[in-house]
């Protein structure tokens, strides 16, 4: 069907049938909840129809998706490692252990897996474990735990001046970033100031630390090549286990993909700048197999410096006829660019190279998962995005799975009266997948640098460069989401009525209801909650289209004017641009400080105790499918199986090899 003939009511039928294929006809998608914390079955029912070459290829990237991922936990924690290893041995032995006790470990450890650490993955603060530290190590000795590795562990378990934050982008005190930040990409004693002017060969992936003459080094993330002389460097292991994982997917990988593919195993050998630009260009080309994976160190969010790519992997499979609802914003992407409410400078002559796509996941780990996105435009570097062009996709069982496993509510309590929630109602789900469509395939792919600011603009911008980024995409779905261009596509068929819903939404989220997940914290640390927030408190700031009225002593935020709301959206992403394309780190720096960072606490504590009585969750930890090979009688895989694990001890534990 040509997408111009779509209408709402065939997305909004596309949607429902994702929701619906999410729970399975004897279990619902919620498995369990931990504190605020949703534990969901992520399911991809339509594996089952892919050709078994497709399928074998999912199961060798998946196998390798699961060898890396330990990587990112180090990553987040020096002692994640050793962490881990304790809270699994005291849970695959809980014989002789108190059951109170046994029941704080088994929360935490939840909390742990889905976490990726010990660090919330929303508030980048230290989750603690409950009851007595003596109680820990009597259970933790019983389990036959090395109990001088527990004393030693004890601080980041109930310690919670000791690390306490993995991320901190502007510490209490007037600490330094990188000295208050748990994450490893620095060593000990590194600092802002030790990096300035320090030329980095691995700046995405290398850990910088001190030598003892106070001079820096750089150690870099690669598996080694003895043959050409490159020694194996951090990760080692893990990466190497990757690339075997990557070879054995090679013979059931198409042309492009078995390119890219090659081009990934050299890089994580050699660690070279050289060979990741080769497998990112490599793996922008490849837009035509049914199966795609991303995999390497990607994000830049867990450094404080937001340089390090945080290692991360997805293995997922597209489904074509979800697929057909976005290609329409890549193919009309320069008119859109065109269109844009920013100085013609900052705007691409050629958009170049937009692939979009809707796919269902089959697993996420690493920084991917379990806490998922929802989108993703990918690669980061901005010269390949401007010369090569970048992928976008919407990861549809994702969404329907966080979808599906939400309880209800929140909508009302919210809401300022019964004409918002109708809107609401009627329009979320279509206006929600479009404004994440339209920021990855049009947002993050949109405007260029100016002359004298080539290059990447985190240079420039630093530690603000990931949230004003983020906030940069969502303006741009924002600016778009009256468009009559919209209706053009088939997309809306009323852009007025859908904008309003998306704007009075964002409204709602970015200035209210996101704040219950910093209930322990003094101020927002997660990138994309500050560019939520300054987006929508610069508006308010800056125009009379919200409003914020109480009543029965809740506060609500009410969207007045509609078409007010847009144009200072227009205004705010003409100024993010000029930002971006200036690197002007001072302004971005005062953006966040006067409407991103800080926030009233007594409004987040009405917040936190209003979902308290909902019962809502803060966000979701997927529990990913599983693949199992059928092998012949000399051992070659001739089939894949799909299993659908219920829990995520059994996943974590199998991961690990805590439990087979």
């Amino acid at each position: 069907m040509p997408l111009a003939r779509l209408r709402p009511w065939s997305v909004a039928a596309l949607a429902c049938a994702a929701l619906a294929a999410c729970a399975s006809p004897e279990r619902s998608a919620l498995i369990e909840r931990v504190d605020d914390v949703a534990v969901v079955q992520l399911r991809a029912d339509g594996f089952e129809n892919l050709p078994v070459r497709d399928q074998i290829l999912c199961y060798h990237l998946c196998e390798a998706a699961i060898a890396g991922r330990d990587i990112y936990l180090q990553q987040r924690c020096a002692d994640g490692l050793a962490m881990r290893q304790v809270l699994e041995t005291i849970i695959t032995r809980p014989e002789g252990i108190n059951p109170e006790t046994l029941a704080h470990v088994r929360r935490y450890t939840t909390r742990f897996w889905v976490d990726n650490g010990p660090y919330n993955a929303l508030t980048a603060r230290k989750n603690l474990m409950g009851g007595t530290p003596q109680a820990f190590v009597a259970a933790a000795t019983t389990a036959g735990a090395d109990p001088a590795l527990v004393q030693r562990l004890l601080p980041m378990f109930f310690d919670p001046a000791v690390e306490p934050m993995v991320t901190a982008k502007n510490p209490e005190g007037g600490q330094d970033l990188l000295e208050a930040s748990a994450a490893t990409c620095y060593g000990p004693g590194v600092t802002v100031a030790d990096m300035e002017g320090f030329v980095s060969r691995y700046e995405l992936n290398s850990t910088v630390v001190k030598r003892a003459d106070g001079t820096l080094e750089e150690l870099v993330w690669r598996a080694g090549l003895p043959e050409e002389g490159i020694a194996p460097g951090l990760y080692a292991d893990e990466l190497t286990a990757v690339i075997g994982h990557l070879r054995a997917a090679l013979a059931y990988a198409p042309a492009k993909t078995r390119v890219a593919l090659e081009k990934l195993i050299r890089f994580y050998q050699t660690g070279e700048r050289s060979d990741r630009v080769a497998y990112d260009i490599a793996w922008v080309a490849d837009n035509e197999s049914a199966v795609d994976t991303i995999n390497g160190f990607v994000e830049v969010y867990v450094d404080p410096l937001g340089k390090k790519g945080s290692w991360e992997a997805v293995v997922a499979y597209e489904d074509p006829k979800k697929a057909e609802l976005i290609k329409g914003l890549a193919e009309s992407a320069q008119w859109f660019e065109d269109h844009m409410p920013y100085d013609a400078a900052y705007r691409k002559p050629a958009v170049k190279g937009i692939s979009a796509r809707s796919i269902d996941v089959v697993i996420e780990t690493g920084d991917s998962g379990p806490v998922s996105p929802i989108g993703i435009n990918l690669p980061n570097d901005q010269a390949i995005r401007e010369e090569y062009g970048s992928k976008s996709v919407s990861l549809a069982n994702v969404i329907a799975g966080r979808d599906a496993a939400a309880a209800s509510g929140a909508r009302e309590e919210f809401c300022w009266d019964a004409a918002e929630v109708a809107r609401a109602e009627r329009w979320s789900s279509l206006t929600d997948d479009l404004l994440t469509n339209m920021h990855e395939v049009i947002g993050h792919a949109s405007g260029q640098q100016a002359p004298d600011k080539q290059g990447d603009p985190a240079t420039w911008i630093k530690e603000n460069y990931s949230a004003l980024e983020e906030g940069r995409a969502d303006l741009v779905g924002l600016y778009f989401m009256m468009d009559d261009k919209l209706e053009e596509l088939g997309l809306v068929d009323d852009p007025q009525e859908a904008a309003l819903a998306a704007y009075e939404s964002y409204t709602r989220n970015g200035g209210l209801t996101q704040l219950r997940r910093v209930k322990d914290a003094p101020q927002i640390e997660e990138d994309h909650m500050r560019n939520r927030q300054m987006v929508v408190r610069w508006i308010m700031a800056h125009s009379d289209a919200i409003e914020e009225r109480v009543r029965d002593g809740k506060h609500y935020l009410v969207v007045t004017d509609a078409a007010a709301w847009r144009e200072a959206a227009g205004r705010l992403l003409a100024e993010v641009q000029r930002i971006k394309s200036h690197g002007d780190y001072a302004a971005a720096k005062q953006l966040f400080d006067d409407y991103g960072i800080h926030f009233d606490p007594a409004l987040r504590d009405e917040v936190v105790a209003r979902y308290a009585r909902l019962g809502v969750p803060s966000y979701s930890g997927f529990v990913m499918p599983r693949l199992v090979p059928v092998r012949d009688g000399r051992g070659a895989i001739i089939d894949v199986e799909i299993e659908y694990p219920y829990s995520i001890e059994e996943q974590m534990l199998a991961w690990s090899g805590a439990r087979g």
